[in-house]
């Protein structure tokens, strides 16, 4: 109340009550939001008693963005609160798209270091209707698999399009983005003709789906992902139920993918004997969804092998799986589980094992864990010493590994620590193309030595076994022993040192290798070459290399 006693205040004083600026209440009150109710004789402007909540009301609505228009219309009640509320509200969202949009295209440039004149183009992308995404992946794919007489295959790829919601977030916008760029690289174009072209060569019998035991691609939608079906016959979002036999083709993915990660955390190594019994097993669940290809195997053997390596093989094409990943981002589907790890070590295992043979469980006995333990500390004591002596010089240098530099090989000896590591942690690394030595090759070789003899005593792994088949963590160790001191012996050729490692553990390791790798394969595929001689009087570690395939002459 001003001092007068009208109980009116002038807009200084509504100024300092409210704390709005007297500019502001100016401004307002020349637009009719907040009239005066007198004026001084010297023409200021005095405010009643209820200035102070109708001013509070203006205020809030403008912080929520509302128009001054549409407020006039609130405090004259030719329009409710709620209705405007809802108005403003539709148009602010309208502006939250647009602002996500701009920041989606912003990020998407500055990730991919575009240049200043795909600016527009990109902008014009994220602009585009549902109609037209749909024609560029339809106009992408009909190119791509122009020719290739693979329906099914042709009709998969059709159905899957890049159905954007109404309120994208920022990161589908990106993934479509990125989409609509990979569908012009050649590189995408040229692995999806193949995997047609696969399609076609393999598919049955006049009226027989195209490849119908094809193992789905690493990252592509199976049969219960949205829409499997042509975009021409879509009827709805929803997918049509599998057949039978899409069902077993999804069952069989689904089972190499678990026990090949399986296989991966109870550290198999894929060309050793114990994977057989895993192959034997993925190979006779997918011999039924051969049914209805052309000259289907019947049962395990090189044949059958030699076709799902292919089929493996075939599907590994990592730009189509980013193309499958972006899809299900864009539209909100769950991404499918990565193949990466179980696919990896399959395909090696085929390779390893193109026949199949019994596995020998004493391989699985005889291993004492306080004598591995032991044989361990040994065996790293002697590599770290020759690892220390490494100069930045040495790391170029060929090893006795073929095309492994001196560094390669340093690296692959740190990850053998590391995953066995990983391994008795619970939690198995699948970074194996990392680099895992940094720039100090030195500690990086000590830091994971500590770490696993930490990890092995620690966790109990030595007494406990690992995967399906119960392989025991002291043979896992005691792999990661053999694979120690062969390298170390690589390691002491490439660099001039003297390759008599470990003496008093490289007896038991030699023979520890012996019982473990006597039956693998020397195959291709497998990481042994075949035997060779030793020179007389060789000694343990030298015999070891001989064993695996080194020449120690």
């Amino acid at each position: 109340m001003n001092e007068d006693g009208t109980g009116l205040l002038t807009i200084g004083e509504l100024a300092r009550l409210t704390g709005v600026p007297v500019k502001t209440i100016r401004g307002w009150s020349d637009r009719d939001l907040l009239p005066p109710a007198a004026r001084t004789p010297a023409g200021y402007r005095l405010y009643g008693p209820d200035a102070p909540a109708r001013l509070e009301i203006v205020r809030s609505l403008r912080e929520l963005g509302i128009g001054l228009a549409a407020i006039r219309s609130v405090l004259h009640r030719t329009c409710t609160v709620a209705e405007t509320a809802a108005q403003w509200a539709d148009a602010l969202d309208a502006q939250i798209r647009t602002l996500r949009l701009r920041s989606a295209v912003l990020r998407s440039v500055a990730a991919r270091g575009s240049a200043a004149e795909e600016l527009p183009y990109m902008t014009e992308l994220a602009r585009l209707s549902a109609r037209e995404r749909r024609l560029i992946i339809t106009d992408f794919v009909e190119d791509a698999l122009d020719g290739v007489d693979a329906p099914a295959y042709r009709s998969g790829l059709l159905a899957a399009t890049p159905d954007l919601p109404d309120d994208p977030t920022p990161e589908q916008i990106g993934a479509w983005l990125e989409l609509a760029a990979l569908v012009r690289e050649p590189e995408l174009r040229t692995a999806l003709r193949r995997l047609a072209e696969y399609s076609a060569r393999t598919a049955g019998a006049a009226g027989e789906p195209d490849a119908p035991g094809e193992p789905p691609a690493p990252g592509a939608p199976d049969a219960t992902s949205e829409p499997p079906a042509p975009r021409e016959t879509r009827t709805s979002t929803r997918p049509p139920d599998p057949s039978a036999q899409e069902q077993a083709v999804i069952r069989v993915a689904e089972l190499m993918r678990v026990r090949g990660e399986a296989a991966v955390a109870a550290g198999i190594a894929p060309d050793s004997p114990a994977a057989e019994p895993v192959l034997a097993e993925l190979v006779a669940a997918w011999l039924p969804t051969q049914t209805g290809t052309a000259d289907p195997p019947t049962e395990d053997g090189p044949a059958a092998r030699a076709r799902l390596l292919e089929q493996l093989e075939t599907a590994a094409e990592p730009v189509v799986e980013r193309y499958w990943q972006l899809l299900c981002t864009v539209t909100g589907r769950p991404a499918p589980p990565r193949w990466d790890t179980a696919g990896t070590w399959t395909t090696a295992a085929l390779r390893a094992h193109p026949r199949p043979y019994e596995l020998d469980r004493s391989a699985f006995d005889g291993t004492d864990p306080e004598q591995v333990l032991r044989a361990y500390e040994a065996v790293t004591r002697d590599v770290a010493a020759l690892v220390a002596a490494v100069r930045p010089t040495d790391l170029a240098l060929p090893t006795p590994c073929a095309g492994w530099t001196v560094r390669q090989l340093l690296d692959h000896m740190v990850w053998e620590n590391l995953m066995a590591t990983s391994i008795a942690e619970g939690a198995p690394r699948t970074d194996h193309t990392a680099d895992h030595l940094g720039d100090d090759h030195r500690t990086a070789f000590a830091d994971s030595v500590r770490a696993a003899r930490t990890a092995f005593t620690g966790s109990g792994m030595l007494h406990r076994t690992y995967g399906p088949y119960e392989a025991p963590g002291a043979m896992i160790v005691q792999q990661v022993v053999v694979e120690l001191l062969a390298h170390g012996w690589d390691l002491a050729r490439a660099t001039g040192a003297p390759t008599g490692l470990a003496p008093e553990a490289a007896e038991e390791t030699l023979a520890a290798a012996r019982r473990i790798y006597g039956a693998a394969p020397r195959t291709a595929g497998s990481s042994l070459a075949p035997e060779r001689p030793a020179p007389p009087g060789a000694g343990a570690t030298d015999r070891l290399a001989a064993f695996l395939g080194r020449d120690p002459a």
